[in-house]
């Protein structure tokens, strides 16, 4: 009898379906999204359809079998090259403005590319733009893709630029493109600017579609323009003039509310307009709430400082950059009853004939000096400087040129000080700077850096027991100074430390 063979049994490789990643959709399904508390029953029916739909659209595109006819109803024509429904578009505005809220501000000029809705409402969420296209402004588009804008800067716009230059005129205060025959005698040709009328017209179209506007920066406006600003958006704030003389200035007074005003007159290879007495008086009279004032470039005398300080009574913070002063303006300073911080920036000299010291008064509200890339080769002009501002407590001298040993030693007599800082000031020496700290007897903090002149080997056991008093310290006088890595593992300059140094 033959033998049938023995069949082996069957094995069946059963393999494992991968499984897909989540999507948002599904699971805000598989969770059920809770019921923000912000969000109207109907918003949150709205919402929960909009998920649903996608969800089911998912579901259609990714399947190999046709779709039934109930799929149908959420989506047609699904394929190669078909257009999807927005189901965006059952979300109402308000819930729209919040989604896009969300996103980071970088992102809102691309959301407006994805549709018109999405640029209106995405606008709505813009508050800040550089102009660049002065027909975007007058056209009217401007506004009406923005109507929400609180910080309008226009002074790019308004300079006939050539945009395919390769040349570059670039300022901390304005960056433009030229061609070679933009300069005239070192400056920027009037022509090149908008005339006054254009630049008066768009003011116009922005006053009139921006009402919340709060900052506005300008150039080469007219008392005209300045006086519909100030009529239309009264919770204009802040101003930065820029070329502009003392006439257009009148304009101003129509602001009531503003706070913070910086104008902007000479400037080297910019500007070269004026600003003297008479715009400071004039700025004085219509701007009787200034906290704080710049002024860039201007010129006065002691007339003009003293209007401002006898006018604007809340002025807190005054700042000279670049000043073109006459002698004797320093003493005004005094008038400046509530002032607390006075900064000098960029100044080629501070007063070169300050009068009789028993003629300058102290400023008693003084607190904070800044002397910023300032030339202090004038020894006369600096001690009145430090007469006026005797009850300061905090000194910053960043930068200059020209401050020696005698000329530091002016700043002896400001007796409350409790912060310094010192930075790139290379002609000032141990010896001098220790004369001047060490008279300090409230001094709690202490910076130095970038003084190639103050040596670690130069400071005496008194500077070394000031500095275990310090609250903070930061000692960086050269790139060669050991005192620094020292210091860092003893905690000197922090709160409830000390270190001493034999």
């Amino acid at each position: 009898m033959s033998q049938s063979p023995i069949q082996e049994p069957k094995t069946t490789v059963v393999k494992k379906q991968r499984r897909h990643s989540d999507s948002w959709s599904e699971l805000w399904l598989r969770h059920h999204h809770p019921r923000h508390p912000h969000l109207k029953n109907n918003q949150q029916q709205a919402l929960k359809n909009m998920v649903l739909k996608m969800h089911a659209l998912r579901s259609v595109s990714s399947s190999t079998t046709p779709p039934s006819e109930s799929d149908t109803e959420y989506v047609s024509g699904v394929g190669c090259g078909a257009v999807l429904p927005d189901y965006t578009c059952l979300l109402s505005d308000q819930l729209m403005l919040k989604i896009l809220s969300k996103v980071p501000e970088n992102q809102h000029v691309v959301n407006t590319l994805v549709c018109r809705r999405w640029s209106r409402l995405s606008g709505k969420l813009v508050h800040c733009i550089k102009l660049l296209d002065w027909e975007f402004l007058e056209s009217g588009r401007l506004v009406y893709r923005f109507p929400n804008l609180v910080d309008v800067d226009i002074v790019r716009g308004s300079v006939r630029a050539v945009r395919n230059s390769g040349i570059v005129l670039s300022n901390r205060l304005v960056m433009v493109h030229l061609d070679s025959g933009f300069l005239g005698n070192g400056f920027l040709r009037k022509e090149y600017f908008l005339d006054v009328e254009v630049v008066d017209r768009g003011l116009k179209v922005l006053a009139e579609g921006c009402g919340n506007l709060r900052r506005l920066v300008a150039v080469n406006v007219s008392e005209e323009g300045l006086k519909f600003v100030g009529k239309e958006c009264e919770t204009l704030q802040e101003l930065e003039l820029h070329c502009v003389n003392d006439l257009a200035l009148r304009g101003i007074g129509i602001c009531r509310n503003l706070q913070i005003l910086k104008v902007i007159g000479s400037v080297d290879g910019v500007y070269d307009t004026v600003i003297t007495d008479i715009g400071l008086t004039i700025l004085a009279q219509g701007c009787r709430r200034l906290v704080k004032l710049e002024l860039v470039g201007c010129e006065g005398s002691f007339d003009g400082i003293k209007a401002v300080g006898q006018c604007c009574q809340m002025l807190e913070e005054l700042t000279f950059c670049n000043h073109r002063m006459d002698d004797g303006w320093l003493p005004a300073l005094s008038y400046c009853e509530n002032l607390k911080t006075l900064k000098l920036q960029s100044c080629r000299s501070i007063d070169p004939n300050p009068g009789p010291y028993e003629h300058l008064f102290t400023c008693p509200t003084i607190e904070e000096l800044y002397l910023q890339q300032c030339q202090l080769r004038d020894k006369q002009g600096m001690r009145a400087l430090f007469v006026v501002c005797k009850s300061i407590r905090e000194l910053t001298l960043d930068d200059c040129w020209g401050l020696d040993n005698n000329t530091f030693d002016a700043a002896s007599i400001c007796r409350g000080v409790r912060y310094l800082s010192l930075e790139g000031c290379s002609s000032l020496t141990t010896e001098g700077f220790e004369s001047v700290v060490l008279s300090w007897k409230e001094l709690r903090r202490l910076r130095v850096i970038s003084c190639k002149n103050i040596k670690d080997s130069d400071a005496s056991p008194a500077l070394a027991n000031l500095f275990s008093v310090l609250k903070e310290l930061k000692w960086r006088p050269d790139s060669k100074s050991l005192l620094e890595a020292s210091l860092a593992e003893t905690g000197v300059g922090q709160i409830g430390r000390s270190f001493k140094m034999n």
